[in-house]
């Protein structure tokens, strides 16, 4: 029998801004059959079926990604040959390196999955003991078995029913209704919910669901079926139906508006708030510069001046909706209009029927005519007000055989415009700062976090509350000489530009004193020096904390130091047990960065294979409800549920969701929305060693055997790793630095090679001062070594250690 798995096939597209196809997988020219060459540059809606273009997906999937840079759901896409293929999307939103944004899509065919097995026996006692009626159908519709409830609530014989369909059951109008149901979910695959129709009798109601039933391997076998009688449910509900839905939809709107600061979003979402719920077409039109952001007079022009339409929704689609309700298109209105009398005197105006819109403006509008020809018979003109000032219209109407409007709409209309006139200005003034700040931001933390040999790297960034404020909290991950990598974490006082314009000094600090190798000790205090330097202006001294750590792959040693930061934390996961366990890493704590002349001390220590390191700033544990010691006790808390091997994804996740608001997403970047009053930096490393094979290491007396013999393990060792292509200049080039340390630091010598993505040499010798590259004349016999070295090697270096120095130099891989 085939697995579930067999059958799923997924196919990965990838999208413009402007939805067109830049990349066709050959998966998913499998599933709709259009080969990449024909499908790429082409829009993706073309792909969709006539009935899914209909539900305008394209600005429903990208309004929702721009909200939350993600979305899910299904799609009836138009198969090559013609056919309807159902697939299931998950889109992200993404930006490459230039920032331009673009869509990455993955499909999966979802038809023909559902398959269910019967226990009879547990079937048997359902249909004997359920107070619901149940029934099972063939794939003709006709009745296999119902029980006893069924046989009550149709008032028919289960004798009479079994072998016979609905239509040969049931009256004809309730018959024709439930087939249509059944046909549906049998040519869908969809279950039908809670699906109110009559009762047969034509008294009372009843809720029927229906879905399909299919054997393993996905062969249709019927339908089930389960009425249930809902007519006192029903009554009661009609009774405070009406009042629900506008409490609802007050609730909705607030919802969809309330984290918005986009004047075109916000405009958007409100319309496609209302509509259907409360009209049928929706339309809000903008004074031009509500939309720039601009500053508003005293007093907005009336006539003359054309309105900006920049939200719309209507139950249908066609040439009529577009010319009464394209979104971007000025508007004008004529001065004695009621639309103008909205603008004038900031009242809605409400017409009835069809004759009161004809004579809402000039006679032969074609927007009016739009309508008509929509079968719209009332629209309702109300002001979107704000601080007194009309920003605008929301134009609302209903079509068909739906209710006109009645003063109760009114009332309801001007309550949601009055709530989207203060989101709007809202945004308005949020327009001004917003680019700003947000360009700031973005610069301002990493653009790209590097994955480096023997480290997995999880990170995440939560703004505070305050979206127009850009916090001082960043985080930075370094590759270093020799394979070891700098983690860092800071937090600069304060809010506000200003904050984040010193959070990137200080962070551009660090990075160029980190390519000097200095120890994380050596590199805070010579950070510390520059803090008058560093602070954001000569009345506002420098205020901040850091924890600086660098991690060596090759050996599995931490060496970490902090300037008054949080405690850095230690995960390990027990072999035997799996259990988690977290601990503090202890250390001086250190003076904040600005203080003045203190001295920082640093840590070493080894860590085990797989444990993680977690650095963070203080807005996840500290609240001013709680000492800071329950916060960090609920973050070691977390950090320790689950066991066996940390995922580190799902690891910065769970520790996000502790902020009052935290929302996680992916691994890459800022995440989710407003967290706690502080903004949150969380860097989560998690901690291995190199292979075996990777690295060696010797030490050889101060003789004149070692050149020699450096040359000669050094030959080996490469041979034994297939790296033969190197062994002439990697033989060359540590006899150079092995001579000069043999002549000038009378001490041992070590050398060591890391094999990783290239070749690191390292000769250590116990004279601290580095080497110089000097241009020895003609006749010179030596000096020309580190020179050699500089030209030869990709990158090479020197750095200090407790005793001596390090000389090292990287040779690329062959290939």
């Amino acid at each position: 029998m085939d697995s579930l798995l067999d059958t799923l096939r997924l196919g990965v597209v990838i999208l413009d801004a402007r939805g067109r196809v830049l990349l066709w997988s050959p998966t998913t020219e499998e599933l709709l059959g259009w080969r990449g060459e024909e499908a790429t540059g082409r829009p993706f809606a073309e792909f969709l079926a006539e009935d899914e273009l209909l539900r305008e997906p394209s600005p429903r999937v990208y309004a929702e990604l721009r909200r939350g840079r993600l979305w899910r759901g299904v799609l009836r896409a138009r198969h090559q040959a013609g056919h309807v293929v159902e697939v299931e999307g998950y889109a992200s939103l993404l930006e490459d390196a230039d920032g331009e944004p673009f869509i990455l899509a993955n499909v999966i065919e979802i038809s023909r999955l559902r398959a269910i097995e019967h226990d009879l026996a547990a079937l048997d006692a359902l249909f004997d003991s359920s107070p619901l009626g149940l029934a099972l159908f063939d794939e003709q519709q006709r009745f296999v078995r119902a029980n006893r409830a069924m046989e009550e609530l149709y008032d028919t014989p289960l004798e009479r029913m079994v072998g016979r369909t609905v239509a040969e059951v049931l009256p004809a109008a309730t018959a024709r209704e439930i087939a249509e149901a059944q046909s549906t979910v049998l040519s869908t695959g969809r279950t039908l919910v809670d699906r109110v129709i009559r009762a047969p009798s034509g008294h009372g109601h009843r809720s029927m669901s229906y879905s399909r039933l299919t054997d393993r391997s996905g062969q249709v076998l019927g339908t089930s079926c389960t009425v249930m009688d809902i007519t006192e449910r029903r009554e009661a509900l009609e009774n405070v139906e009406r009042a629900r839905q506008r409490l609802a939809l007050l609730d909705d709107v607030g919802l969809a508006l309330g984290d918005l600061l986009d004047v075109r979003k916000i405009s958007g979402a409100l319309a496609e708030a209302i509509v259907p719920r409360f009209c049928d077409y929706a339309g809000v039109m903008l004074h031009g510069a509500i939309a720039t952001g601009d500053e508003l007079p005293a007093r907005l022009p009336i006539v003359g001046v054309p309105l900006l339409q920049l939200g719309a929704a209507g139950k249908r689609s066609g040439p009529e909706v577009d010319r009464m309700l394209r979104v971007g298109q000025d508007i004008a209105f004529a001065p004695r209009s009621f639309f103008a009398a909205t603008l004038a005197t900031g009242r809605p105006h409400l017409a009835r029927s069809q004759e009161d819109l004809l004579a809402t403006t000039y006679p032969g509008d074609p927007k009016v005519q739009a309508a008509m020809d929509l079968g719209i018979h009332s629209l309702m003109a109300v002001p979107l007000s704000a601080r007194g000032i009309v920003l605008g219209l929301l134009v609302i109407s209903r079509a068909d055989e739906r209710e006109a409007f009645d003063e109760d709409d009114v009332a309801l209309a001007m309550e949601l415009a009055r709530r989207a006139g203060v989101s709007l200005d809202n945004a308005r003034l949020y327009a001004r700062e917003r680019e700003g700040a947000l360009m700031l931001q973005r610069s301002l933390l990493p653009q790209r976090v590097p994955s480096p040999p023997g480290l997995h790297i999880g990170y995440r960034y939560v703004p505070g509350s305050s979206a127009a404020e850009v916090g001082g909290d960043w985080f930075d991950v370094i590759p270093l000489a020799g394979g070891r990598v700098a983690l860092v974490v800071g937090d600069v006082m304060g809010h506000g530009l200003r904050a984040a314009a010193t959070m990137g000094r200080l962070r551009t600090a660090v990075r160029t004193l980190a390519a000097s190798d200095l120890s994380p000790d050596a590199l805070l205090r010579r950070v510390n020096e520059l803090a008058d330097d560093l602070a954001p202006d000569p009345e506002e001294p420098l205020m901040a904390t850091c924890v600086y750590a660098v991690y060596d792959p090759s050996t599995r040693c931490c060496t970490l130091a902090k300037a008054g930061h949080v405690p850095p934390l230690l995960l390990t996961v027990d072999a035997a047990t799996g259990r988690r366990r977290t601990e503090a890493v202890e250390l001086p704590s250190g003076a904040p960065l600005g203080v003045g002349d203190v001295a920082f001390e640093a840590v070493e220590f080894a860590v085990e294979e797989g444990a993680a390191l977690v650095l963070y700033t203080d807005g996840l544990i500290e609240s001013r409800h709680e000492d800071i010691s329950e916060g960090l006790g609920r973050l070691r808390e977390r950090l320790t549920e689950g066991e066996g091997e940390l995922d580190i994804e799902s690891l910065c996740d769970d520790v996000i969701a502790l902020l009052p608001h935290g929302a996680p997403g992916g691994g890459h970047g800022t995440h989710g929305g407003p967290g706690g009053p502080d903004d949150v930096a969380l860097l989560v490393a998690q901690l291995s060693g190199m292979p075996g094979d990777s690295a060696a290491s010797w030490t050889f007396p101060a003789e004149r055997t070692a050149v020699r013999r450096a040359r000669g393990v050094v030959r080996t060792t490469l041979h034994e790793w297939g790296l033969e292509a190197l062994t002439d200049e990697a033989v060359l080039l540590v006899s150079e630095l092995v001579t000069n340390s043999l002549r000038y630091a009378h001490g041992p010598i070590g050398v060591r090679m890391v094999r990783g993505g290239s070749l690191l040499v390292e000769v250590s010798d116990p004279l601290p001062d580095p080497p110089e590259i000097r241009t020895p004349a003609d006749d010179d016999e030596g000096g020309r070594g580190v020179q050699l070295v500089a030209q030869s090697a990709r990158r090479w270096g020197t750095r200090h250690g407790p005793i001596g120095k390090t000389v090292w130099f990287e040779l690329p891989l062959p290939g």
